[in-house]
């Protein structure tokens, strides 16, 4: 006869319908094998009378889930204890963790708790903070070996390839840049790039272009629906964006803004409502 060792003799034994008199003590045994052991958190065994297993969820939605999920259960009952159960009903009440899930969440606790580093959690919020601050300074250093640089409006550290702004400066300077462009061409849309360049500092025509090409489809959007509504008034600011939208497209003076060039940019409809009613 050959002798194992216990703990594999233990390792491998499963419990059969024999351990337990009572099929429902075998199923709470099981419970976690059975739903899976998250599930398990979340409902338990709470009766078996006459074929029909009670389950006791934390909700309806959770009961609603299982509901559908009953022909699943009620297969890995029967393989995993071989306890008779025809059908399940659940309800909703108190959920008490066995004892497999409970050690099983304990031991995730426990695991998610476990410092990354190797060392010992700090004693007291006076020692955390310090730990805190002394970790910081030694990124910052090893960065700043690195040729990694604080950003010139923000002073957070930017990798060395990259410019002196860290992205999200970058991307707030140009939303800035294109708020300002795009007010001067509503109020003054005659200066053209010359004049805005002028104001608006390191513009280059490019960005000029394409800010105006974005100005001027939104104001026609404005205006298309204005047409599309059948009023026959603008108010102050469709006034305004029409006049705005004419001199920035023809890129004409003002003083060479002939009804013509209006009733060809705008249309005939347009044109009207602009210069068939007065000023609202």
């Amino acid at each position: 006869m050959t002798l194992r060792p216990i703990k594999n003799a233990v390792g491998s034994w499963t419990p059969g319908v024999t351990v337990a008199e009572d099929p429902l003590v075998a199923i709470r045994g099981a419970w976690p094998s059975i739903v899976g052991p998250d599930v398990a958190q979340q409902c338990r065994a709470a009766e078996l009378e006459r074929g029909v297993l009670l389950v006791v969820t934390k909700s309806s939605a959770w009961s609603q889930q299982l509901s559908f999920l009953s022909e699943r259960v009620l297969g890995a009952i029967a393989a995993r204890t071989g306890a008779t159960v025809e059908r399940i009903r659940f309800r909703v009440g108190r959920v008490v963790p066995s004892s497999a899930a409970a050690g099983a969440a304990r031991r995730r606790r426990a695991h998610k708790a476990r410092p990354v580093d190797g060392r010992e959690a700090p004693a007291t919020l006076d020692e955390a903070i310090a730990r805190f601050r002394a970790d910081v300074t030694a990124v910052q250093r090893a960065k700043a070996a690195a040729g990694w640089k604080e950003c010139r409006q923000c002073g957070v550290w930017v990798a060395p390839a990259s410019g002196p702004l860290c992205v999200p400066c970058v991307n707030a300077r140009s939303q800035q840049r294109t708020a300002a462009v795009a007010r001067l061409l509503y109020e003054a849309p005659w200066l053209g790039y010359s004049g805005v360049a002028e104001l608006v500092g390191d513009l280059g025509l490019q960005e000029y272009e394409s800010i105006r090409k974005r100005q001027l489809q939104r104001w026609w959007d404005v205006l298309a629906r204005v047409a599309k509504s059948g009023r026959r008034a603008l108010t102050h600011r469709e006034r305004m964006i029409a006049s705005s939208y004419v001199l920035l497209k023809s890129g004409l003076d003002p003083e060479r803004i002939a009804p013509a060039v209006v009733r060809d940019l705008l249309g005939d409809e347009l044109h009207d409502i602009l210069y068939g009613n007065e000023r609202i």
